[in-house]
């Protein structure tokens, strides 16, 4: 069985914290975990929060690589 996940994606790819735990089937916590102990999918900070582009979640579920080629 397929588990369908609704995440808000922005136009420009970035998704939220909150997003891409849900996107991974983690808690928010635990990827604040992971970006300050630099693991994980890589984020960004823009306007001193954090966000995921979908192309690097999809990339870390599928393969674990940090960011997408």
């Amino acid at each position: 069985m397929v588990e369908h996940v609704r995440i808000r994606v922005l136009p420009d790819g970035r998704v939220s914290r909150a997003d891409a735990a849900a996107f991974l089937g983690r808690s928010s916590k635990t990827l604040a975990d992971w970006y300050s102990k630099g693991v994980g999918p890589r984020a960004r900070k823009v306007g001193g929060r954090q966000f995921y582009l979908l192309r690097d979640l999809e990339a870390y579920r599928d393969t674990g690589a940090r960011e997408a080629m």
